[in-house]
């Protein structure tokens, strides 16, 4: 074991966090080129583009609870997160270089079938950080104790994702996107393979009474772990099978319903009641998945669509131009999201705890989107508000993973963090399947702030509900780890 780890030094949570910080770049170059790709090289249309992004969230479904479930359960080259990082990294290193390519494969196969193919490049990427991305994750709580190293841990997993996230964007606006995805596909690699091979992973993972599982695990035990999010699910069952029957239009009668359903899960789950006495907070665990689907439904939002507001609020811009204003963009959003966690939001979670920070920080994030969409017709007056929404996207990628993990099993770490990351992919798919749809119907394609903004305040609503006990307490800095 490296000295740095026994003592659990900044260097070593430092390097602890470079395996995130390669599938966090390469959902950056994800962000920051595809869409534009598909609009300006391909000529897909918005709906398509919410159609290729659907691919995405379809492959974590699965893809990151199944990953979690085994790597709680495995022991290969001297790890139990190890394996699934090594292959996930080069596999997502391989389908960056696919991305510019889609043209390319396309006629080389001879289909004229530009939009399927985007669709397969588009998931097997997703497919390839899924993987990875559950892992680079889990391996923080499993070598780091309980309490405020274990939030440090994730704050510095962001602060080391989130600067090198500004590199990306700003490789986009300076170099262009083809450019980053040719930077992105080494870094991946890079970051992968050599921080896997020096972090030791414990042989065992912590089984006592306090933090012990309460149920045995079984798929109802899943489905009733994500109980908060089954509308998303039968929504995007439903979606996905219109669109693949060649329904290419409908009334908007289906995402009403499940509009309203989704609401109504999420406020039951807000009102269940806690376990706050050291066993597994269950009920706590389902309030953090609703309260952060609301937020990642935003975001979603703006990371898909926000290529439909650029190009009409902005019309006179050229492609390569429109893709340096959306790189702009995301870089000053990026830029306060890698500065926030570790130099402003930990500091303030050890003294008001987690759960209060984020909240703050989301409402924080709300009056951003309401800057780009009441003030955002200038260039700068974008950047501003986008910077402005970089706090709350800092603590989206930080906090709530410190929140959970120190109230269910460590044994089952893996599972949660699959179960964790499908309040990020369904509504991902959501969005992908039923914002741009609407927005196709729609005149004003500034509304995706909106959406957004209202998406920000009521996750920090639904965050107040979430109740922190001796666990939050001691990830706060008002207790020992245990």
């Amino acid at each position: 074991m490296l000295p740095m780890q026994q003592r659990l030094s900044l260097p070593f949570l430092m390097l602890l966090s470079l395996p995130s910080t390669a599938m966090g770049f390469a959902l950056a170059v994800q962000i920051s080129a595809l869409s534009w790709l598909l609009s300006t090289k391909y000529g897909l249309e918005i709906h398509d583009i919410g159609l290729v992004w659907a691919a995405g969230p379809l492959a974590g479904i699965l893809g990151q609870v199944l990953i979690g479930i085994l790597s709680d359960n495995v022991w290969l080259w001297g790890g139990r997160r190890r394996p699934f990082i090594l292959v996930g990294g080069v596999l997502t290193s391989l389908m960056l270089l696919a991305l510019p390519s889609i043209g390319a494969i396309d006629k080389a196969l001879g289909l004229d079938a530009i939009l399927g193919v985007a669709i397969t490049v588009a998931m097997a990427l997703d497919l390839s950080i899924n993987i990875s991305f559950n892992p680079t994750r889990s391996i923080i709580s499993d070598v780091t104790p309980e309490g405020p190293t274990r939030t440090a841990g994730y704050t510095w997993m962001q602060t080391v994702s989130g600067t090198f996230g500004v590199l990306a964007y700003a490789i986009g606006a300076v170099w262009g996107n083809i450019a980053l995805i040719y930077f992105g596909a080494g870094l991946a690699l890079v970051f992968s393979i050599l921080p896997a091979l020096l972090v030791e992973e414990p042989r065992t993972l912590p089984h006592t009474e306090i933090g012990a599982p309460t149920e045995k695990l079984s798929a109802a035990t899943v489905l009733l772990l994500m109980r908060p999010l089954w509308a998303f699910a039968v929504y995007a069952l439903i979606a996905m099978g219109l669109k693949i029957a060649g329904y290419k239009t409908h009334s908007l009668w289906l995402e009403a319903v499940f509009g309203a359903l989704s609401l109504a899960l999420i406020a039951h789950a807000l009102t269940e009641k806690q376990t706050l006495d050291g066993r597994e907070d269950i009920g706590g665990f389902r309030k953090v998945l609703a309260a952060h689907a609301i937020s990642w439904f935003g975001m979603q939002s703006l990371f898909v669509y926000m290529i439909g507001f650029v190009q009409q609020r902005f019309p006179n811009l050229n492609a390569d131009d429109t893709g340096s204003l959306m790189s702009f963009s995301f870089l000053a959003l990026n830029a306060v999201a890698a500065l926030a966690p570790a130099l402003l939001l930990n500091p303030l979670a050890q003294r008001y705890r987690e759960v209060r920070v984020h909240a703050a920080s989301l409402a924080t994030m709300a009056l951003g989107f309401g800057v780009v969409y009441l003030f955002g017709h200038t260039a700068t007056m974008v950047y501003v508000g986008m910077a402005v929404m970089g706090l709350g996207w800092g603590a989206i990628v930080s906090l709530p993973f410190a929140v959970f993990s120190q109230s269910v099993s460590p044994a089952r770490i893996g599972l949660y963090m699959g179960v964790f990351n499908l309040s990020v992919v369904l509504p991902q798919l959501a969005v992908s399947l039923g914002v741009g749809y609407l927005l196709s119907q729609l005149e004003n394609k500034a509304l995706v702030f909106a959406i957004g903004g209202a998406c920000m305040a009521l996750s920090a609503l639904a965050w107040l509900a979430v109740k922190q006990g001796v666990r939050g307490h001691a990830a706060a800095g008002g207790g020992a780890a245990h």
